[in-house]
């Protein structure tokens, strides 16, 4: 199939429709603390809140997505103050003594929790400073934004981004998420304050390294796929964590490098790149039986250790869905466009929630079950979704003023 140009039409407007009407409205409505500052995101199927306590990364990921809804669609009132009530919660009450975000905060913003060697929460900021400030024209989150990339690559360099999970010095590894976090860190930083030089290097040749970094290091193309870690000299680990696969994240790395490809306006050795981690990982995650992304696959086809392995989460759908439409973007292959539609029929008869309310269930048996009503969590929220919605909408709006 090849997307003619009525239904393109019709597809935008659904992404458009829902984005605005239902998506982004959700959140604002339930999700915002308006007494507090900042977002809640553990909301139950009707928007009600389950835990007051406060994730600090979707402080930042709530300020990116409204900011950046703010740019593509008119800054409306309360998309901006949303936003810059979460950077007002960030600033004011995440920040240990040392300049390191917290991980959990209380309601109020008292500190429940800290990984150290975990830099994800100044990620987020930072894309989500760099947004508002684009936004906004507000020179601080600009700076703020600068910042937050310095840290989070201080943290890379002392300690690789993410927690261990095992003794570095007996099982040195590396993994690709720090990676391809800062590669996205990099697009939108450039894309909201320009080709910037931080920690050294301008956003572009941050990209570049990053990439160079997943092909050499990560990619296996003997074994048709892209790692989640390696040892320290790019090994593959013939362990449980080693062996194991998140196609999911993979293809998400793999729309990245194509989103790059987008912005450059062609580059061959990128698009090939990007497509064959596409392929790959799409081959290592779709269920054949019941259809959708599984969550882990294992290197050798063995079993996964994590219990929940053949789960379905909204989010590796999500970043499927805006992997195959960008692939068929920029190739016209008609395979990504059946790809596209494939996943995008599965995760509406799964995760939409029939009865209205907004938003997605986030998390479902291997058949497609529910498993769990809840709208948000500590790592559910607006982000992943709005984002989807947000980017294959720009796109199918790009596609047909061609």
């Amino acid at each position: 199939m090849c997307y003619s140009v009525d239904e393109m039409r019709v597809l935008r407007e659904d992404y458009r429709r829902t984005l605005l009407d239902e998506i982004a409205p959700f959140w604002v409505r339930h999700g915002w603390d308006r007494e507090h500052g900042g977002i809640h995101t553990a909301l139950n199927e009707d928007g009600s809140l389950i835990d007051s306590d406060k994730s600090v990364w979707f402080q930042g990921r709530a300020a990116w997505t409204y900011s950046t809804l703010g740019q593509a669609y008119g800054a409306e009132g309360d998309w901006t103050r949303l936003a810059g009530s979460c950077l007002s919660f960030l600033r004011e009450h995440c920040r240990a003594d040392d300049g390191k975000l917290y991980f959990t905060m209380t309601r109020e913003g008292r500190p429940l929790r800290m990984r150290r060697r975990y830099a994800f929460s100044e990620s987020f900021a930072c894309v989500g400073s760099a947004a508002y400030a684009q936004l906004t024209g507000d020179e601080r989150a600009a700076l703020e934004a600068m910042a937050y990339f310095e840290r989070y690559l201080e943290v890379m360099r002392t300690g690789g981004g993410v927690e261990p999970k095992v003794e570095v010095a007996t099982r040195p590894m590396k993994g690709l998420a720090p990676q391809m976090i800062l590669l996205a860190m990099a697009q939108e930083l450039r894309a909201d304050l320009g080709d910037v030089t931080v920690g050294g290097a301008t956003c572009t040749q941050w990209i570049d390294r990053v990439i160079d970094e997943v092909e050499t290091a990560f990619l296996k193309p003997d074994l048709q796929a892209l790692m989640e870690v390696v040892g320290e000299n790019n090994e593959v680990l013939d362990h449980f964590d080693g062996r194991m696969l998140v196609p999911g994240h993979a293809i998400e790395c793999a729309w990245f490098i194509l989103h790059e490809v987008r912005v450059r306006g062609g580059d061959a050795r990128l698009l090939k790149l990007g497509l064959t981690i596409l392929d790959w990982m799409w081959e290592r995650g779709w269920d054949r039986e019941f259809g959708g992304m599984l969550y882990f696959t294992d290197l050798k086809g063995l079993p996964v250790q994590e219990y929940w392995a053949e789960m379905k989460f909204w989010w590796p759908h999500n970043e499927t869905e805006i992997a195959t439409l960008l692939a068929w973007h920029l190739t016209g292959d008609e395979s990504y466009a059946r790809k596209h539609q494939q996943v995008r029929e599965w995760s509406r008869k799964v995760f939409v929630d029939t009865k209205g309310g907004g938003d997605w269930f986030g998390y479902a048996h291997r058949d497609g079950r529910i498993s769990t009503r809840l709208k948000g969590n500590m790592w559910k929220g607006p982000f992943h979704i709005p984002r989807m919605y947000w980017y294959c909408e720009q796109l199918l709006a790009e596609r047909l003023r061609r």
